[in-house]
């Protein structure tokens, strides 16, 4: 039996001080100093085994936070951690009280292809591995072939395509290796809900950007391009998640998803819910009014649709639990959750030959506020994401 933690964790804009990341967006050396212990204090809170990172723009940024989660980490060891003298040193609880140092940890970074320079940078994405990697990491943003996607109006005349040649932010996949079972992650960052809005050719800005002339249907459709490419991105994400799943490998998926659970977007990522009962439906080919699928064609469509079908940590939890409400994200008034972890049946307690199931999902988002809250200027610092975590065990490789 083993168990680790597995969590998402968007830190909100990591960059060293002095930085322009975004238009006259930076830190100065007091407001990086406040944010790299606070993102090392929820990193050590967390005291995750394996941590995907999202809105990285620097790989030293991150690694800075990292160690200084050790730094604080082995002060609260020595304060809280009994030597092995005490005869009450072995207790379970000082286990789960104790920091294990990333020191000897893996770190793998994709970097974004869109960043450029100050002011116009753009956030890549890391994982931090306490068991290392098992293969090199992958990055997925340049699709090797642009993805076309056409349409068809309803009359069936041809409705145009749309068309993208690289994900907004990078997907990062790696391999790790826990208690003899490897273990295929994902960690992505999808497009957000900002719209696109439509810069004529040599305009200074979107005209829609304007508020003072505030423009509802350009600002509709700026949103709209945002929501086609979220969605594209989902399946570009689906489609390697698919590879994964039909290869037979245990799959974990993770990130800022910037939609909801029940988003299209999300839906296309963790693949169709099976219907009840498809004996009800009516074939595909029917040949006439009563003509559904049989019994045993049933069985073989809940099959194909459950195996590669991933499953929320986070539903997961809520129905084992009293809790009625996870959130990762407040604005404007709206709780949701936009960040999530996914798992193959590989981990579902209801699967007979299971590898492993969740124990415990934590979330850490007492920091969050809606905007309206005397507290939410110092957003600018903290992540305005939950942190999500996931607790893990694993049989062992002789029972599975």
């Amino acid at each position: 039996m083993t168990q680790f933690t597995i969590a998402s964790f968007n830190v909100k804009n990591l960059i060293e001080a002095d930085q322009e990341y975004y238009k006259y967006e930076s830190y100065t050396p007091e407001e990086h100093a406040w944010k790299q212990a606070w993102l090392a204090d929820q990193l050590l809170t967390m005291n995750a085994d394996i941590v995907c990172f999202q809105e990285i723009f620097s790989e030293q940024s991150l690694r800075d936070v990292i160690a200084e989660t050790d730094e604080m980490g082995a002060i609260a060891n020595a304060a809280n951690i009994p030597d092995r003298s005490k005869r009450y040193a072995r207790k379970a609880i000082f286990r789960k009280l104790a920091h294990e140092t990333y020191r000897d940890a893996a770190i793998a970074f994709a970097p974004n292809a869109n960043d450029g320079g100050p002011g116009e940078r753009r956030p890549g994405v890391a994982i931090l591995s306490r068991f290392g990697f098992a293969a090199p990491p992958e990055v997925l943003q340049d699709l090797p072939e642009p993805l076309n996607i056409p349409f068809a109006d309803l009359d069936g005349s041809d409705g145009g395509h749309y068309t993208i040649k690289r994900l907004s932010r990078p997907v990062l996949k790696a391999k790790v290796a826990v208690g003899g079972q490897v273990i295929t992650i994902f960690n992505c960052h999808l497009k957000s809900k900002l719209g696109e809005l439509d810069k004529p050719t040599g305009a200074p800005f979107a005209p829609a950007a304007d508020l003072v002339n505030y423009d509802a249907a350009g600002r509709a459709m700026g949103s709209l391009r945002a929501g086609l490419r979220r969605m594209a991105e989902a399946w570009v994400l689906r489609s390697e998640i698919l590879k994964e799943l039909e290869a037979g490998n245990p799959v974990m998926v993770m990130g800022d998803f910037n939609d909801s659970e029940n988003a299209v977007s999300s839906e296309i990522i963790t693949g169709e819910t099976p219907f009840k009962n498809y004996a009800w439906m009516r074939r595909h080919d029917p040949a006439h009014k009563g003509d559904r699928y049989t019994d045993k064609e049933n069985e073989i469509i809940q099959e194909k649709v459950d195996r590669v079908r991933l499953h929320s940590a986070e539903k997961l939890f809520v129905r084992k639990s009293l809790r009625d409400m996870v959130y990762t994200s407040a604005f404007g008034g709206v709780f949701e959750s936009i960040d999530q972890i996914l798992m193959s049946r590989h981990f579902h307690p209801d699967q007979a030959d299971r590898i492993g199931e969740m124990e415990y999902f934590s979330v850490l988002n007492d920091h969050l506020t809606d905007g309206s809250h005397p507290e939410a200027p110092y957003n600018k610092l903290a992540s305005d994401h939950g942190q999500i975590i996931a607790h893990m065990i694993l049989k062992a490789t002789d029972q599975k």
